[in-house]
């Protein structure tokens, strides 16, 4: 297992283009292998997650080709997966196995789907639920965890009220409504990332957006659109973005980064907080709202976040904790138990890093308390198997008075393989 010393810088300046958007490259992918023609996938994320998605592809038989700049998805319709009889490994990726679940749901035969043993042991009884409602049989073990045996077939159309907002999940509905004859009606209670409706959308399916209400017509064919340039993940600039606002005298230019309002949470937390960041343009391409935005040192102050922004902020909530240490006052982060269910339990993992690390902080059961500002010591702390721990205590070592090592560093590769690349590049020592 690798091990990655982070030492303190003085600040970190420059222009940034974050890898390709982890969440639509996944969707791109998998609606490109449904629909009749030719996905050209341009700036697609270098993670092995989205390779994951890929290799299943590939065991369904679908034709792809990779290259270092672009993968050609060769899509010959709804029901042209093969069954070879092998197993749907998706890793580590929670999103690949929920989004093929989905599908399989309406394929003819029966699958298996799986992962590592992070993934083995997250819970897809919300995927499962829905699906069976739907007519698919799906088995899993305790009822709960993969692997996932699928035994597909025709689909019925529901009215499905998420109980809780998850992107996932409703994808996972959306495309299994894909092959259900009839109208799937899916009820959000808050918004959640909408990277699959606008695909639909562009893909051609009969997909209506409206209150919170998604609804998609089954039985219709996709057509491809050929090239898509993927936006830079807003969720991997995220920890160069809170480096600039953090450290003194920083000033980051970021391009092309995907702003969709589903997905600026951060952004939204940090301006809060008093951060400065400036958009300096804003384009619409294929439904996404894409731009440039411009970071800078910012003194900031504490804040609140609740229901009503969690789902827009999930997976930056570890650098949510970092942002309350250094901020004058106190941050309160409820309502995020979905920390609890991630690649690791995120809630404990980030408790015990900040304490790791001379950083106090309470732990509660949905969240956590943290106030600041602190001096970040330095230390040893755990990766936990968990790309976004890996990258929170980087930005944490940055910070810091000693440094910052960082156990099992090597699934930063997971979602970012070039992170310590370009933090290198763009960090002056101090």
């Amino acid at each position: 297992m690798a091990k990655t010393k982070v030492v303190p810088a003085r600040r970190i300046r420059g222009e940034y283009v974050p890898p390709g958007d982890k969440s639509i490259s996944h969707r791109l992918a998998i609606l490109g292998s449904l629909a009749h023609g030719v996905t050209r996938i341009h700036h697609y994320c270098p993670g092995e997650d989205f390779r994951s998605t890929l290799r299943c592809l590939k065991t369904l038989c679908v034709p792809i080709r990779v290259s270092r700049d672009t993968v050609e998805i060769y899509g010959q319709g709804l029901y042209t997966y093969r069954d070879t009889g092998d197993v749907l490994d998706a890793g580590n990726s929670g999103t690949t196995i929920r989004l093929l679940a989905g599908v399989m749901a309406g394929q003819p035969f029966t699958s298996c789907l799986t992962g590592d043993d992070s993934l083995r042991n997250r819970p897809m009884r919300r995927v499962i639920y829905p699906l069976s409602l739907m007519g698919a049989q799906v088995e899993a073990r305790k009822g709960n965890y993969p692997p996932l045996i699928i035994r597909g077939g025709p689909l019925r159309p529901i009215r499905y009220v998420l109980p809780v907002a998850s992107a996932q999940v409703k994808s996972a509905i959306l495309l299994a409504g894909l092959f259900a004859r009839g109208v799937t009606e899916v009820v959000e209670p808050v918004p959640s990332r909408n990277h699959t409706e606008h695909l639909l959308q562009a893909y051609g399916a009969r997909i209506d957006v409206a209150d919170g209400v998604i609804r998609v017509e089954g039985g219709h064919p996709l057509r491809a659109f050929g090239d898509y340039v993927v936006p830079g993940d807003i969720s991997s600039a995220a920890y160069f973005i809170v480096a600039a606002v953090l450290l003194p005298d920083s000033d980051l230019v970021i391009r092309n980064v995907n702003l969709n309002e589903t997905r600026t949470g951060i952004l939204d937390v940090i301006q809060r907080m008093g951060g400065r960041i400036e958009v300096l343009e804003r384009r619409r391409v294929r439904g996404e709202w894409v731009g440039d935005i411009r970071v800078r040192h910012s003194p900031l102050r504490g804040t609140r976040i609740g229901r009503d922004m969690i789902g827009r902020v999930i997976d930056e909530l570890p650098l949510v904790a970092l942002l309350g240490s250094q901020a004058e006052g106190v941050t309160v982060v409820r309502n995020a138990r979905e920390l609890r269910v991630k690649e690791t339990d995120r809630i404990a993992a980030i408790v015990q890093n900040c304490r790791a690390l001379g950083i106090a902080i309470e732990e509660k059961p949905d969240g956590f308390i943290v106030e600041g500002p602190q001096r970040i010591r330095g230390g040893t702390v755990q990766s936990f198997g968990d790309h976004r721990m890996v990258m929170t205590f980087s930005i944490a070592g940055l910070l810091s008075q000693e440094g910052v090592e960082i156990e099992n560093s090597e699934v930063v590769g997971i979602s970012y393989p070039s992170f310590f690349e370009d933090l290198h590049r763009l960090v002056e020592p101090a």
